[in-house]
C-alpha cells in the first residue's frame, strides 16, 4: 500500500495539534481511508483531541529496552522474554501500544530518551514504525516543537510538511527556521507548505509581508474560532468539533491541495 505522510510542525501553542485533529478527521470522513495518528509531541494532546487513551508509549517502550539489555550486560537475545530478538520484541511492543478504533488508529512516542545511547534502539523502532505506516493510507504525525522526531523517531519520508505559525513575527521566523532545518535532515520531504492558524482575516500587511518574507508557500489562512475555547474547558475532543466550525471548514479547504499526489 502507498502510504501518504502529512506532518506538522512549529513553535510550541501555535495549534498544530488542532489542525491535526480536523485533518484527521476530514480524511476519515471524506476520504473514509486508512489513518494512522502518530503523536511525536511529548505533550501527548493528539489523544485527548482525538477522544483516544493511550496506556503505552514508544518512549516507555525504548526504556524497557534498554534495562532488559543492561540487565543481560549485552545486546542478546537472551535477556528478551520468549528468546526474542530485540527487533521482534519491538515490534510486538508496538503493536501492543497501537490504540485502534474503527476510525483512526494512534501511536503515541512519548518522552524523548533519557542519557545513554538509544541509537540502536532508535533505529529498530524507526524501521518498525516506518513498516506500520505502509499499512495505512494515510499517516498524520503531529510533532513536538522542533524537527527531532522526523529525523529520529518516526519516519524518514514525509509527503507534506505543514508548518503551522501563529499571527506573530516569532511564529513565522520559527516557520522559516525549521523549513531551513528540514531541507538538512536525512528525510525525503515532498513538499513544505506554512498556515497561518488564529488569523483575524483580514491579514494586517506586516504579517502578509512577513509571511512572504518568509519564502514559504502559504497553504491558507485558519481563523479564529470562539468554539476552541469551550472545548478546551469543559476538556471535549476537539475530534467532535462542529461541522461548520471556522477552524474545521478552513482545514476541509486546505486538505485537497495536501493530498494532491
Amino acid at each position: 500500500m502507498l502510504s501518504w505522510t502529512i506532518a506538522l510542525a512549529g513553535k510550541g501553542g501555535t495549534g498544530k495539534t488542532t489542525l491535526a485533529v480536523c485533518l484527521i478527521r476530514y480524511l476519515v470522513e471524506e476520504r473514509r481511508g486508512t489513518v494512522l495518528a502518530i503523536d511525536a509531541d511529548p505533550a501527548m494532546n493528539l489523544p485527548s483531541g482525538l477522544g483516544m487513551e493511550v496506556e503505552q508509549t514508544v518512549g516507555q517502550l525504548r526504556e524497557d529496552l534498554r534495562e532488559l539489555v543492561q540487565a543481560a550486560g549485552s545486546m542478546s537475545a537472551t535477556a528478551l522474554p520468549g528468546g526474542m530478538t530485540k527487533q521482534q520484541y519491538l515490534d510486538y511492543q508496538v503493536q501492543r501500544a497501537l490504540v485502534e478504533t474503527d476510525r483512526v488508529d494512534l501511536l503515541a512516542m512519548g518522552r524523548p530518551e533519557g542519557p545513554g545511547c538509544y541509537c540502536a534502539a532508535n533505529q529498530m523502532l524507526r524501521v518498525i514504525i516506518d513498516r506500520l505506516s505502509s499499512a495505512y493510507e494515510y499517516v498524520v504525525i503531529d510533532n513536538e516543537a522542533g524537527m527531532e522526531h522526523l529525523s529520529r523517531r518516526t519516519t524518514r519520508d514525509v509527503d507534506r510538511l505543514v508548518l503551522v505559525s501563529d499571527p506573530s513575527q516569532r511564529g513565522l521566523a520559527a516557520a522559516r527556521q525549521m523549513a531551513h532545518l528540514a531541507a538538512q535532515l536525512d528525510i525525503r520531504i515532498g513538499k513544505v507548505y506554512l498556515v497561518m492558524n488564529r488569523v483575524r482575516l483580514p491579514l494586517a500587511n506586516p504579517l502578509a509581508d512577513a509571511v512572504a518574507h518568509t519564502g514559504l508557500e502559504l497553504l491558507g489562512l485558519v481563523p479564529e474560532d470562539p468554539t476552541l475555547a469551550e472545548f478546551e474547558m469543559t476538556g471535549r475532543p476537539l475530534i467532535q468539533l462542529p461541522t461548520d466550525s471556522p477552524v474545521y471548514q478552513a482545514v476541509r479547504q486546505m486538505a485537497p491541495q495536501l493530498m494532491e499526489r
